[in-house]
């Protein structure tokens, strides 16, 4: 576990969820070399096996950003990176930044950070209350239509968006950066060769569009300033079939498992 206690303050934040992103499907693109922008970032190549703290997207986002990471699937305890100040919590540890705020972009923006959400998923379109319930969290926010689900190329317009962002950002300011990827989320299959919209979404489209999420993130991370701690995780996976169950906010295997990695952009 990293120190966050040496981290904030002397470094950029980055977290990006890939959402809907299933365990499986990453381990086997990146076993395979079908991914290698992130293998060649992730610690030893591999995703870390993970439990999500929720099982759609406003649940798992809402944990996640009060502290609660999706947590190692093996026998704890397991120490969390980031708390809200919470009497009795048994996974807070000296390496652990604790805040005294009710979410971590807050507690972030306590300790000198620019806050910056760039959202794919409905959750975060500001078009009703409970779509501006997470972006409200940020002190600046970001979401168009093609940023979202049913555009082909979300992640190259969310990208556009984090240059625009960092390239106006002061100096001396860090920043914490939330940027939701929508592309593995459904509709998925105008990312697999020769699927059309009877076709519809599968597992090898989930997977068709990982691979294309990879081409596009390293032109994201060259983007961060350095040096920048990364956090890259799902937030819960989705069902495509499996024991007669499709989508999500399900308490599936496939649905609960999900991928995640941290490592620093020195």
């Amino acid at each position: 576990m990293h120190d966050m206690n040496q981290v904030i303050g002397g470094h950029d934040l980055l977290l990006v969820t890939l959402d809907t992103l299933r365990h499986d499907v990453a381990a086997e693109l990146a076993a395979a070399g079908e991914t290698p922008t992130l293998a060649g970032l992730l610690p030893g190549g591999t995703w870390e096996r993970r439990h999500t703290p929720g099982s759609f997207t406003y649940a798992a986002h809402t944990a996640m950003l009060a502290g609660f990471l999706p947590t190692p699937a093996g026998p704890g305890p397991h120490l969390r990176l980031f708390a809200g100040r919470f009497p009795g919590s048994e996974s807070t540890a000296d390496g652990t930044w604790t805040f005294d705020a009710a979410d971590l972009p807050a507690g972030l923006a306590q300790a000198g950070y620019h806050t910056v959400c760039v959202g794919g998923v409905g959750f975060f379109n500001k078009r009703t209350p409970l779509g501006s319930v997470l972006p409200d969290m940020f002190a600046e926010s970001h979401w168009e239509p093609e940023f979202g689900v049913t555009d082909p190329e979300s992640l190259p317009h969310q990208i556009d968006r984090v240059a625009e962002v960092v390239g106006r950002l002061p100096h001396d300011r860090r920043l914490f950066l939330l940027l939701n990827v929508a592309a593995l989320h459904q509709p998925n299959w105008f990312h697999l060769d020769g699927a059309t919209r009877e076709h519809g979404d599968s597992r090898e489209s989930h997977a068709a569009a990982l691979r294309h999420v990879d081409r596009h993130l390293g032109r994201l991370f060259g983007l961060m300033r350095r040096p920048c701690f990364v956090i890259v995780c799902s937030d819960h996976g989705t069902a495509y079939g499996e024991d007669g169950h499709t989508g999500h906010r399900i308490g599936h295997e496939v649905v609960w498992t999900v991928p995640y990695g941290e490592f620093v952009l020195k």
